[in-house]
């Protein structure tokens, strides 16, 4: 049924800052997430969640799987629990991204897998607590892959954390992923603005 990962506010070390590391907006029911994201340490991993962004794919979908201190997952199923096709899966970037600093610390964003390595397809997860026995090599010489940050709404993750599940995980109540899409490039911003006032000044 769905990618799980087998096990179970501090953040790892990321990339030095850049301004093209792009970002994601993800409306929820519960508020606004931002999520930085690291090509430079995991590039198949982003540009396999970017496609899914740009093809609103995640747009409707819940997030199904809540455990309090451990992590919150989505991003493969409608309201109504039916799994939304995915593209192929991609190959596993785990030992990559830990070996350029990224861990599944608390506010960490990794892909969720099957017990597979390279199972990975649109599924997500939120890292709520530092869950090092997910990064790699972990319990199956493979790990799980991180590849953004939350960097604007940690607090409404761990609303989301808090709701009241069912067996399996589940919410009781659905939250759902209203809408998710790439923000602007920072050094696109930065110009902009440049342009604006440059407008201004020669009228």
């Amino acid at each position: 049924m769905s990618s799980m990962i087998s096990f179970a506010a501090t953040a790892t070390a990321t990339p030095a800052a850049a301004t093209t590391n792009p970002q994601v907006e993800m409306i929820t029911s519960k508020g606004k997430v931002v999520i930085e994201l690291y090509p430079e340490a995991a590039p198949k991993t982003v540009a396999n969640f970017l496609q899914y962004v740009k093809s609103k794919h995640y747009d409707g979908t819940i997030f199904h799987r809540v455990i309090k201190d451990f992590v919150v997952q989505g991003g493969g199923f409608t309201p109504e629990m039916e799994q939304k096709p995915t593209k192929a899966a991609i190959e596993n970037e785990a030992k990559m991204a830990f070996e350029k600093g990224l861990k599944n610390d608390r506010g960490m964003v990794a892909m969720a897998r099957t017990g597979a390595p390279h199972s990975a397809t649109s599924q997500f997860y939120i890292n709520l607590v530092n869950n090092d026995s997910l990064n790699y090599p972990s319990f199956d010489k493979w790990g799980y892959a991180v590849f953004a940050k939350v960097v604007s709404g940690m607090e409404v993750v761990d609303q989301i954390a808090k709701a009241p599940t069912v067996p399996g995980d589940q919410p009781a109540e659905n939250i759902i992923l209203l809408s998710a899409k790439e923000l602007p490039a920072k050094a696109d911003k930065a110009a902009t603005k440049t342009a604006s006032k440059a407008s201004k000044a020669s009228k």
